[in-house]
């Protein structure tokens, strides 16, 4: 008896260990199915894109925004296509060798389309090793064709259009898409600021000056027709005039006068002008 139950104990703890050793394999099965599936999903956030690499080695392959599922030895590099701003703080010279600070400002973006290239030619940094060093280059290139003065007041747009012009062909041919480029501020040597300061103030005087010189003219001709109409008037209306008109019409005034009820004595035969003569009483 004794020895029938130390068998079957034996027997019960050989199929207890064998059913536990097989329940762990299937949770270790479960486990690696897991991490299997979620090394699949690749998830991209929008304003990026995803460039897949297998073993250290670009496949080409670059994912939109949102999950997607795919090889699950494949590594998803994350890469914004967002418009970024790059601030540039430079001394650069003018064509006549004057050092100036210029601020610029550069709005670009990562090309979608040529997001696996950029990565494997240049490696996520894209904007340290590329875009930084040409967005000076080209600052420095194009200012120190232009004066000083034009910067400072007339050229600044021109400028700007002609920088954006250069990035745009340098940038664009490694992937990366010029926006606009933004000159926000020139500072200039405190000296030379003055001059050109001084000369713009002599230039608006001058104007301000033809300007009241050309009102001037303009009332003394008015003035002019005004009062040569006026003597084109009187000139007409004493044409018009004679001393026969003047005798008859102070005869109308005479009877009129003598027509009113007002208390009057009227001489008859002016010996200036033939005209009656009104005297009012005392």
């Amino acid at each position: 008896m004794t020895a029938f139950r130390q068998g079957d104990a034996e027997d019960m703890l050989h199929n207890y260990g064998a059913r536990l050793s097989q329940r762990i394999g299937y949770l270790l099965l479960a486990i690696v199915i897991l991490i299997l599936v979620y090394a699949s999903v690749a998830y991209v956030p929008a304003g990026h894109v995803g460039v897949l690499t297998l073993f250290g080695r670009v496949t080409g392959d670059v994912l939109q925004e949102g999950t997607h599922f795919v090889n699950p030895f494949k590594i998803n590099n994350t890469m914004s296509i967002r418009t970024q701003e790059l601030k540039e703080t430079a001394s650069v010279p003018s064509d006549e060798g004057l050092v100036m600070t210029l601020d610029t400002s550069l709005l670009f973006r990562l090309s979608p389309e040529k997001a696996a290239e950029v990565f494997r030619t240049i490696g996520p940094n894209y904007v340290q090793v590329v875009v930084e060093p040409n967005l000076r280059s080209t600052i420095r290139a194009v200012t120190s064709q232009h004066s000083a003065n034009a910067l400072y007041t007339g050229a600044r747009e021109e400028v700007a259009q002609q920088i954006n012009k250069e990035l745009v062909q340098q940038l664009g041919a490694r992937g990366v898409e010029v926006q606009s480029v933004l000159l926000r501020d020139i500072q200039l040597p405190q000296m030379l600021k003055g001059s050109i300061e001084a000369k713009q103030q002599a230039e608006q005087d001058s104007l301000r000056m033809a300007f009241i010189l050309q009102k001037e003219k303009q009332e003394a001709d008015r003035k002019r027709i005004e009062a040569q109409g006026i003597r084109d008037f009187q000139t007409t209306v004493a044409q018009g005039i004679s001393q026969q008109l003047l005798e008859w019409k102070g005869i109308e005034a005479t009877e009129r006068l003598s027509a009113s009820t007002n208390t009057k004595i009227v001489i008859i035969g002016n010996t200036k002008n033939g005209l009656p003569l009104v005297l009012e009483p005392k």
